[in-house]
């Protein structure tokens, strides 16, 4: 495995070898001893997965508190991730980051505490599984609307399929008062 850090501080992209013959490919999606030699030492506690439909948007989401490290990827077909700096003292605080992660490069996002989290579908369909640091919490579970202008996100799509949670997120502003 190889890491990429991001252009937001904390953000990493992970790259796992990938080998690839006639047959197929194999490789690894998570290997504890390999990331914490690249600096990746968090403890991840669960792994969740979901599947979506083309131009379906989940997000943005985020935790309070202590929040969950999460370690993101697109098993199959093809998302825009993106990730949006809540660091309230972080000289990034508010801006975004996005990338493509698909079932060919196999690239995965690492995304610290202290970020929201959402991503977009670019396939058919998209299998999108993510280990996670903390258990899930409702009561500590919040959003910001996909299309706050104070963030001003590109996603590739204007009209996307959303939960009704996610159509009545407040913006970053309200989310965060």
């Amino acid at each position: 495995m190889k890491i990429t850090l991001g252009r937001i501080a904390g953000v990493v992209l992970v790259e796992p070898d990938v080998f690839r013959d006639e047959r197929g490919f194999f490789l690894e999606t998570f290997n504890r001893s390999e990331l914490s030699e690249l600096g990746i030492t968090t403890e991840f506690i669960q792994d969740n997965h979901s599947r979506s439909v083309r131009n379906t948007i989940r997000g943005l989401h985020f935790q309070l508190g202590g929040g969950q490290v999460k370690l993101v990827r697109a098993a199959r077909g093809r998302i825009l991730d993106v990730v949006v700096d809540l660091r309230p003292d972080s000289p990034t605080f508010g801006e975004w980051e996005g990338v493509d992660l698909d079932d060919e490069t196999h690239l995965q996002i690492y995304v610290p505490v202290g970020f929201a989290h959402g991503f977009c579908v670019m396939s058919e369909v998209a299998d999108v599984c993510y280990k996670v640091s903390a258990a899930y919490d409702p009561s500590l579970e919040r959003g910001i609307a996909w299309d706050d202008p104070s963030i001003g996100i590109t996603w590739p799509i204007a009209t996307p399929l959303l939960s009704e949670r996610d159509r009545h997120n407040p913006s970053l502003a309200d989310a965060l008062a």
